[in-house]
């Protein structure tokens, strides 16, 4: 896409983003252990920040530029969120721009920088990973198959500290899902890729891995499965090799689901101290590293993912067709 080209998107797009003259609260704070209240404070408030999208997703704080970016996945565009200046569209088309597309959600998902400050992006529309080079909006596919065969729609992922990408790849962006008649791979597996280009199958034996993350020591792998009314969080040992073992549900949000709390178990990120903050029925749920529910940022939306920002103590929140954000004392990993 050219430089040219991009801009005209952008500022066509800029006018479909309803403005927010102040932050204004939503939801609500749910304590249920009193270790909650070292992560969030007593007088936090849920801010929206933006809103008007049709389905955010994949926030990721850009330290070097001091900005949030995230996915609207139907609407096939990355945006830029930044203190003072609010929305600007910083890549459109996203994802998918050719004229058979495998489904509706043409965009990118979740989305991630390197250690060189490259994003590299779950493309749903594409069906790959893939790494953007944000200067001439140009990329590179990093894997689009596995055994020869084209994944379904890669979702979610996260860097191992060795620069190996792990990644979930549900048949979210294929039109029927499973039924779709594209789709190649008779199962929904969660990767990892090798810089080396190595790609190895960890598990297919999960039916919608989503949310991905990693804990501050590297010996832990989380898996967030959206499946219906029954999502479950995957706990899953890291093998000195990189491939994973003795899988085992880390929490069941089964009584959530119960209590009619709306969202599934999708993105989550991790703290810098092990706690992991898991978008999920409700909202935002957060545990400790032992797998025990702490509280919950209720949100009152389907709540999609998480990214620390600004000095690591904002949680921004893409939920539905809106940007918030929360103040927080804790600080994400990598801050």
């Amino acid at each position: 896409m050219r430089g040219v080209t991009a801009s005209r998107l952008c500022i066509a797009a800029l006018l479909l983003i309803a403005p927010i003259a102040s932050a204004q609260t939503i939801g609500r704070i749910e304590r249920l252990d009193p270790a909650f209240d070292a992560l969030v404070p007593r007088d936090a408030k849920i801010e929206t920040i933006a809103e008007g999208f049709a389905w955010t997703e994949g926030p990721v704080w850009r330290k070097s530029g001091g900005y949030l970016l995230f996915s609207d996945i139907p609407n096939n565009t990355i945006n830029r969120w930044k203190e003072g200046q609010g929305i600007t569209v910083f890549m459109r088309p996203a994802g998918y721009n050719g004229a058979t597309p495998f489904g509706r959600e043409l965009g990118t998902n979740g989305l991630a920088f390197d250690a060189n400050d490259k994003l590299v992006v779950a493309d749903h529309g594409n069906r790959q990973l893939a790494r953007i080079n944000d200067s001439i909006f140009t990329r590179t596919t990093l894997a689009d198959r596995y055994d020869g065969k084209r994944l379904n729609s890669p979702n979610d992922l996260v860097f191992h500290p060795n620069g190996d990408i792990y990644f979930t790849d549900p048949p979210y962006g294929l039109d029927g899902l499973d039924a779709n008649k594209t789709k190649e791979l008779p199962f929904a597996g969660v990767y990892r890729l090798k810089p080396s280009g190595e790609l190895t199958l960890l598990t297919k034996d999960l039916t919608r891995p989503n949310g991905i993350a990693i804990s501050p020591d590297a010996r832990m792998l989380y898996v967030a499965v959206s499946d219906g009314a029954k999502p479950i969080y995957m706990a899953y040992d890291l093998q000195p090799d990189g491939t994973i073992a003795r899988g085992r549900v880390f929490f069941d949000p089964a009584p959530l689901v119960a209590q009619g709390r709306i969202g599934s178990a999708d993105g989550m990120k991790v703290d810098a101290k092990g706690n992991i903050f898991a978008t999920g029925p409700g909202g935002v749920l957060v545990f400790n590293a032992a797998g025990k529910h702490l509280g919950s940022i209720i949100t009152g939306e389907r709540t999609a993912n998480v990214a620390f920002g600004d000095d690591g103590s904002t949680l921004y929140m893409t939920a539905d067709h809106k940007l918030l954000r929360i103040r927080i004392s804790t600080k994400g990993l990598g801050f």
